[in-house]
């Protein structure tokens, strides 16, 4: 059958929109018995699949009318909900019905005043102010359901309120993590009347809205129009480099044109297409500078423009201070008239500046084509850090304002809202390493987006003509949020510059989105100088080279030179690539501007990497500004710490920082513990610890953490990564889970493990292995062809193991250990192994900025002189890896020398190897290491795993059995392991992993299951876990919380003994020889006493706030508080001199606005 003609099927889809507007514009006032109809209808408009009949499996219901949501009361009862019309992973839909008002005079007769008044009024009058309310109140409402889904659905991107027959509200989330659901595309259009249907591009997108609610998300469409502009640019700046023109000239110039571009595309430059076809008109390249300078002369200054044949508004900014254009050949205009072509209308700031700070500059362009950090990233950030806090101001504002004009009292309502405005246009948000502006950028569009809802908030309590005077002297007077209240601090020029241009670009397209054909007031572009191009930690007089005893310069290996070794051929470094060093005058902590809130990502420079990247003048001029710091902290740390001294004076509100993933380790948790611990302490009110990220710089996938902190004592929302897919593509999807409650310092809720102490009893007893510092190693093939004697060498030729050969398959490799040595002993007795290290280590270590490494070249770079002592005379030890996803200790000879990526733990008892081994030091180490890598993996270390672990005192028969599975533990894996040369321990414990989860096994699982008899070892941890926890005489059964709370409380204990002199010794006969300290523990008093039960404190009444927007917060507090709903009088209650009908008006509207929840026995409880 042929297709039918498309003129034909466009009027029957007109004449079918036609029949659906004549059908439902005039209902009115049943919304339940009108919703589920119209909603069907729509479908079929839409050409979307109808909603499926509800089955009991309430799992199953993906896509149904009435979905059953439940809320948990908080008091062990449970209420329940229905979600008019719910689709999975797409929307939550409520629906009401209001009628239109009456716009005839009052009729005069008996007869037509009864019709009135039985005329259905639905959920109010359209236009009045309860109709108003009643749509606030089902965007709240849909607001609570979307939250209160099961977690397993996920939050769906999109909410969407109708009033039926009227108009379709669309709201929006699209990182799907628990953020505020904005009005969708923005305030001013996110309201689609019902006659808007007749636009196929209004039901294109409701369409999208059923079936691809994601392909709406503005970020995701401009990205590839983003890349694809940069990619041009690119090409463009390559080219005119080419032609000899210095890169700084080039970056200036592409900014100018790609400005000129952007502003004839949203409508600043007329007329359309103007500077377009002026390009297209220049037959000769040689008429292009004149004529590109005398147009940015005049958008410099404003006036008419002689190329444009039009009046140009005035710019300025500083961007067309400097005119210079740039000669160009035919090819290269072409290539600037088909980036001109590009619709610079799409263009996503958020990621714009990345892009074109690579595109501009010739030692990153070719990571343009890499990774950049997505835009959900930065929310995720910026969202709890300067967004929440300042929409929970205006949560507040708007119920005191709903509240005064449910009273009347109009005026007194728009005065709340025109305050807040005013607050909102005097904010400060400071990035203090912004880059290319993309967290300002997120920043400055959810203001922006805030003040939309403002705008339409005061609109909602005025008439429309009202509100449009009250704006337009908000505009006149530069009462907006614009950029001058984004601040930030970068010490790279050209990204500075691109910060400010892509903050400008970012709030002119926010300007058109929402004021239509407005033009800006002039000067469009105004120079604020808010983006401040210097160092953001240290502050300096001047910089002074180093210079020698002889006046010369001081020079260093820059780092990353080499050339071949003339005998070996490996590169080695080449001397002759030197830097000058220099030493920095005064230096001091840089000051930062004032701002309420601080965001931003600072660089990725952990601590051993620091004098490599900055220079050791850098960082010793740092340390010394920083003298109360540990020189073992991330770079990030110095910006950490600088963030929360600001919040001393409350100035600053609340900061958040991405930072490393050694977050938590030791030495970087010493700064958080430091001021959560102080007498006026910082809370973290939001953490995410391992979460994924790109490293700009690098274009590398990495793990770092987010915390948001201010001042004062409270709970914090913990988020996890659950689960995580596509992180390598522009829309990474990343499952959270929430957990609320006091975090500490090491990013988790509960047992405290940062504050339990080092033990004694464990000190001198775990080392990391050996660092080299050049290569010491040899194969066995390098020893056959060196012709070694290994026999006689034994003493300094030694097995030697990394991690990959304790959890892999050992590679068989021997290391040159000259420890203990003078060179020319070693030089004397093996001359062999001697000249392979003249060979490979010296050249590297001549150039070592390290001055023991550079003159013990021939010793390792940190031989572990502790641990050698620890070790000796022991036939073996305990081996750990420091980073690996599954923990197990293993013993290891005598003779193995470890490197750094493994922990060599001083005992041989297979007592120790068997506690280790257990789910009790595993659930500990878990908890209080951190994690590292890409793969997220757990890492061990002594500080935080071993020296506060405490170990159980077990009876001589707990001891024995405990010691006894250590042994069996250790030998089965080792004899499958020698049975089957290629089983792992890692696949090994892969295979116990997924026993435990209970997951089928794939066949190369079953493989390994079979040759590491896997359930046997099940078994072997079995019951060793039951012979530990019997040690500790606690039951096996432990929940992981549990076991920490023990094992803190534990350690607590412990460490109370030992400040009384009672130790227990892991090795007495090494750590304490001489018996100095108290040995008879059995009779001890034990330390930790069961405190009386005190009674609870009586709660004291907090004042009633004065102010009605305070008071709407001081209410909001209080339920959030309560663990049970609660009524007006119990919520009165909790303040002195309250007023319980205030109380009761204050919850009624928070309940409408979907800050709080009523519950069906009229209580409330907080959203």
């Amino acid at each position: 059958m042929p297709a039918p003609d498309s003129a034909d099927s466009s009027s029957a889809e007109a004449a079918s929109v036609a029949d659906f507007l004549a059908r439902w514009g005039p209902s009115g006032g049943a919304e339940r018995a009108n919703y589920q109809l119209f909603l069907a209808e729509l479908c079929d408009l839409l050409g979307v699949p109808r909603p499926e009949p509800t089955v009991p499996d309430e799992a199953a219901n993906a896509y149904v009318f009435e979905k059953a949501v439940t809320f948990d009361n908080g008091d062990g009862t449970k209420s329940h909900g229905w979600i008019d019309l719910y689709r999975r992973g797409a929307f939550v839909c409520e629906t009401k019905q209001g009628v239109q008002q009456q716009q005839q005079e009052e009729p005069l007769s008996e007869r037509q005043q009864t019709a009135r008044k039985q005329r259905k009024t639905g959920h109010g009058k359209r236009g009045a102010k309860t109709y108003d309310d009643t749509m606030l109140r089902a965007r709240g409402q849909a607001e609570q359901y979307a939250r209160h889904l099961p977690a397993d659905e996920g939050r769906p991107p999109l909410l969407m309120v109708i009033d039926v027959g009227h108009t379709i509200e669309l709201y929006a989330e699209f990182t799907q993590t628990g953020g505020v659901y904005t009005p969708f595309p923005d305030p001013s259009s996110y309201k689609i009347r019902l006659e808007q249907l007749a636009d196929q591009q209004v039901r294109a997108r409701l369409r999208s809205v059923w079936l691809e609610p994601l392909a709406l998300d503005p970020a995701r469409r401009s990205a590839r129009v983003t890349r694809d502009i940069a990619a041009k640019l690119a090409e463009l700046a390559k080219s005119l480099e080419a032609s000899d023109h210095e890169p700084k000239q080039v970056a200036e110039f592409l900014m100018r044109c790609l400005f000129t571009m952007f502003a004839e595309d949203i409508g600043l430059l007329q007329p359309k297409n103007g500077f377009l076809e002026l390009l297209r008109t220049i037959d000769d390249p040689q008429h292009f500078p004149p004529l590109m300078e005398q147009l940015w002369h005049t958008m410099n200054h404003g006036g008419f423009s002689v190329q444009l044949r039009t009046q140009v508004l005035r710019f300025n900014g500083g961007l067309f201070a400097e005119t210079h254009a740039l000669p160009l050949t035919r090819d290269q205009l072409d290539l600037l008239i088909e980036a001109a072509a590009q619709d610079w209308r799409e263009v996503e700031p958020a990621i714009f500046g990345t892009l074109l700070e690579r595109a501009l500059d010739p030692v990153e362009r070719h990571k343009l084509g890499a990774h950049y950090t997505p835009r959900a990233y930065v929310e995720r950030l910026v969202i709890p850090t300067v967004v929440e806090p300042l929409r929970a101001e205006w949560d507040a504002v708007r119920a005191a304002a709903v509240t005064l004009a449910k009273a009347g009292d109009s005026d007194a309502a728009s005065k709340e809202i025109d305050a807040f405005h005013e607050r909102l246009c005097d904010v400060r948000v400071l990035d203090p390493a912004c880059g290319s502006g993309n967290f300002l950028y997120v920043t400055l569009e959810h203001l922006k987006r805030l003040e939309g809802e403002v705008f339409a908030a005061y609109e909602s309590i005025a008439d429309r003509q009202t509100m449009l005077a009250w704006q337009q002297t908000a505009y006149d007077n530069a009462r907006t949020v614009d950029p001058h209240q984004l601040l930030g601090i970068e010490i790279n020029p050209r990204a500075a510059a691109i910060a400010e241009l892509v903050l400008w670009i970012g709030y002119l397209q926010w300007h058109f989105r929402t004021r239509g054909k407005v033009a800006p007031p002039e000067p469009v572009i105004k120079n604020f100088h808010n983006i401040e191009c210097r160092d953001a930690v240290l502050a300096w007089d001047t910089r002074e080279l180093v210079t020698d005893d002889a006046g010369k310069p001081v020079t260093i290996w820059d780092g990353r030179t080499t050339k071949p070794h003339p005998v070996t051929g490996e590169e080695v470094p080449d001397e002759t690539a030197r830097v000058p060093m220099y030493r920095y005058v005064n230096p001091r902590k840089a000051e930062w501007p004032a701002a309420e809130f601080v965001v931003g990502n600072p660089p990725f420079v952990g601590n051993k990497r620091m004098r490599f990247a900055l220079g050791d003048g850098y960082v010793e001029a740092l340390r010394q500004a920083f003298n109360e710091l540990s020189e073992n902290i991330d770079y990030v740390m110095y910006w950490w710490d600088r963030a929360a001294l600001g919040t001393e004076d409350g100035r600053l509100q609340q900061f958040g920082l991405i930072t490393t993933n050694s977050l938590r380790q030791t030495s970087n948790r010493s700064i958080l513990e430091r001021f959560l611990a102080a007498d006026n302490p910082l809370s973290l009110v939001f953490a995410v610890p391992d979460h994924p990220w790109v490293d700009s710089a690098q274009c590398a996938q990495v793990r770092i953490s987010m915390t948001v902190a201010k001042r004062g004592t409270s709970v914090g929302s913990l988020l996890t990564v659950e689960r995580e897919s596509d992180t390598a593509t522009d829309t990474p999807h990343i499952l959270l889970s929430e957990t609320l409650g006091r975090i500490q310092p090491s990013l988790r809720i509960g047992a405290d493990l940062s504050a339990a102490a080092a033990l004694q009893s464990n000190q001198g007893m775990s080392f990391m292995g050996v660092t080299l510092v050049g290569e010491f190693r040899l194969s066995e093939d390098e020893i056959k062809q060196r012709e070694i004697d290994k026999a006689r060498c034994t003493a300094v030729l030694k097995p030697y193991y990394n991690g990959r050969d304790l959890a892999q398959k050992s590679n068989d490799r021997m290391v040159i250990d000259f420890f203990g040595l003078p060179h020319d002993v070693a030089r004397a007795e093996y001359p062999k192994l001697y000249q392979t290290v003249v060979e490979r280590v010296k050249p590297l270590r001549d150039e070592n900025k390290r001055a023991t490494y550079r003159e013990k070249w021939w010793i390792f770079g940190e031989p572990r002189t502790a641990m050698r002592q620890a070790l000796k005379g022991l036939p073996r030890y305990i081996a750990t890896l420091e980073t690996s996803r599954h923990r197990y200790f293993i013993f290891l000879d005598k003779d193995v020398v470890p490197d750094h990526s493994l922990f060599a733990v001083a005992l041989d008892d297979a007592f120790g190897l068997g506690v280790l081994s257990s789910r009790f030091h595993v659930t500990w180490s878990l908890a209080a290491g951190s994690r590292l890598g890409v793969g997220n993996d757990p890492r061990w270390r002594n500080l935080a795993c071993f020296d506060p672990f405490p170990f159980p005192d077990p009876t001589d028969a707990q001891r024995s059995r405990i010691r006894e599975l250590g042994e069996q533990l250790d030998a089965h894996r080792k004899r499958q392991q020698a049975a089957h040369p290629g089983l792992t321990m890692t696949g090994m414990y892969n295979v116990l992993e997924k026993l435990r989860a209970g997951e089928s096994l794939s066949a190369k699982e079953k493989t390994i299951h079979e040759q590491g008899l896997v359930s046997v070892l099940r078994q072997i941890h079995d019951d060793l876990d039951a012979a530990v926890a019997d040690a500790y005489g606690w039951p096996a059964d432990l929940s992981d919380e549990e076991i920490l709370e023990r094992l803190v409380a534990l350690n607590h204990e412990r460490a109370e003994e030992e400040r009384r002199g009672i130790i227990r010794w892991l090795r007495p006969e090494f750590q304490n020889p001489d018996g100095r300290t108290q040995q008879q523990i059995a009779g001890a008093e034990p330390a930790a006493k069961a405190a009386k039960q005190q009674p609870a404190a009586k709660r004291k009444k907090q004042p009633w706030p004065k102010t009605l927007a305070e008071q709407a917060a001081a209410v909001q507090g209080a339920l959030a508080a309560l663990a049970a709903p609660a009524d007006a009088a119990a919520v009165a209650k909790h303040f002195s001199r309250a007023n319980k009908d205030r109380v009761a008006e204050l919850l009624e509207t928070l309940a409408s606005l979907g800050r709080a929840r009523q519950t069906p026995d009229g209580r409330y409880q907080g959203a």
